[in-house]
């Protein structure tokens, strides 16, 4: 894993693999709970495309394929808003300032999907998505080099072969990607938690609809001043307590 993660950062002695196996792991979860993994690469589509290639198609004998979609399209959210189910996940190979790019990222949970973002360049912020791979591409000799130059590529590859890894054990794959309460009892924790939902319809003057990782919900929003379909709200008890800008 070292010489990788050489290969990775320009020859830099940097620990790429716990992220790597972290979101490896994760997605061999959601893969095992029935997930789809939903690809974006708006700036470079073959990246996306090379992706879902690699997990759909089970280039080793014994290796399972995997359900993946590459989604070549300008303004992803807005295709990707129709598609993905709760416990999908998306992933994306871009910049860390792709703007179409963070549109989904902060819509995934609302939509009950995890998120990998996967990129060389100045990084996005740490929260932009749950998990988040990077080619350090700083260096004056390689700047620019690593959309083409197989490091990137190496990245994904790696993930893809982790992710199989996971499969052969199965212990691993039992465990859930959050705690759940019991028994249908509420935790403190839950009780007092706020949710991210995005709106869909309005159904009256302080009632709308929205998505959020349960499903599709009503929630009040006679606290907010003006909300409308497409907004990011934070639900709390059944109530829009704040739109994220």
């Amino acid at each position: 894993m070292t010489a990788m993660a050489e290969d990775l950062r320009g020859g830099r002695d940097v620990d790429i693999g716990d992220p790597l196996a972290i979101a490896a792991l994760s997605l061999a979860r959601r893969f095992a709970g029935g997930g789809t993994l939903w690809c974006i690469a708006p700036e470079w589509p073959e990246h996306a495309r090379h992706v879902a290639v690699e997990f759909v198609h089970p280039v080793l004998v014994g290796k399972r394929a995997l359900p993946a979609v590459s989604v070549d399209a300008s303004d992803p959210a807005v295709v990707l808003r129709s598609l993905v189910r709760s416990g999908d996940v998306v992933l994306a190979v871009s910049s860390g300032d792709s703007s179409s790019t963070l549109a989904v990222m902060r819509r995934a949970e609302a939509w009950g999907a995890m998120t990998i973002w996967i990129g060389a360049g100045e990084p996005p912020t740490a929260r932009a998505a749950d998990h988040i791979l990077w080619v350090d591409d700083d260096d004056d000799e390689q700047k620019g080099l690593a959309v083409h130059d197989g490091r990137m590529v190496l990245l994904y590859h790696v993930l893809w072969e982790l992710t199989h890894v996971c499969f052969e054990h199965p212990g691993l794959l039992a465990a859930t990607d959050e705690a759940e309460c019991g028994d249908g009892e509420v935790c403190i924790t839950c009780s007092d938690e706020g949710r991210l939902g995005e709106v869909i319809a309005t159904n009256g003057p302080s009632s709308f609809s929205v998505r959020t990782a349960r499903g599709v919900e009503m929630i009040d929003t006679m606290i907010l001043d003006a909300v409308a379909p497409g907004d990011l709200v934070l639900i709390h008890a059944g109530v829009a307590i704040a739109v994220l800008p």
